[in-house]
């Protein structure tokens, strides 16, 4: 874990920093760049053009995170496009177009991407669910009141975060980040 200390979170999504140090158990250095972002669907692409620009940007070892919804009836859609559709409709409208679907299936994954100026390495976590009829729950952020996990009835919204955290797409990556770092420390 001591390499990550080298490491700039390139975020500006508080609650993706705030998720990010309670799974690490650690203060995390930051930084919120504003950085033209590759559109396409596929979050592992998209974090591994993220690290690549946010390094070229800092010109210190950078973590980026990226995170996707991929929702079956929309066949696949928004995937890592998800932030903009929460902009333009939000979670309410996100269910409203899922109304006219019997088909509510859909996965989360996120893709976390180190990059040190020489070799781009990348993380990424997926968990199944399905996406609920209307928003629900008092906790997390984004899309979180809408996504209800496999083997539950409630949204990750609805979930203490640590419960959230074992159990989440950015909880597995995080796991697979974690096991990396122990294998070259």
């Amino acid at each position: 874990m001591r390499m990550l200390m080298d490491f700039y979170f390139i975020t500006t999504n508080r609650g993706k920093l705030r998720e990010m140090e309670r799974m690490l158990k650690m203060r995390i250095k930051s930084k919120g760049l504003e950085l033209g972002e590759l559109q396409d669907t596929d979050v592992r692409r998209v974090a591994r053009d993220k690290a690549m620009r946010a390094y070229y940007a800092l010109r210190k070892p950078v973590m980026v995170e990226d995170t996707g919804l991929y929702i079956r009836a929309l066949n696949g859609f928004p995937g890592a496009l998800v932030k903009w559709l929460l902009k333009g409709v939000g979670n309410r409208g996100m269910c409203r177009i899922m109304r006219s679907h019997r088909d509510r299936s859909a996965y989360a994954e996120t893709c976390i991407s180190l990059y040190d100026g020489r070799r781009v390495r990348s993380f990424c976590g997926r968990i199944e669910g399905s996406i609920a009829k209307s928003p629900s729950g008092g906790g997390g952020f984004g899309w979180d009141h809408i996504f209800i996990p496999n083997g539950s009835t409630r949204t990750f919204a609805e979930m203490d975060p640590e419960e959230k955290d074992m159990i989440s797409h950015r909880g597995r990556a995080v796991m697979k980040l974690k096991g990396y770092l122990k294998s070259i420390s």
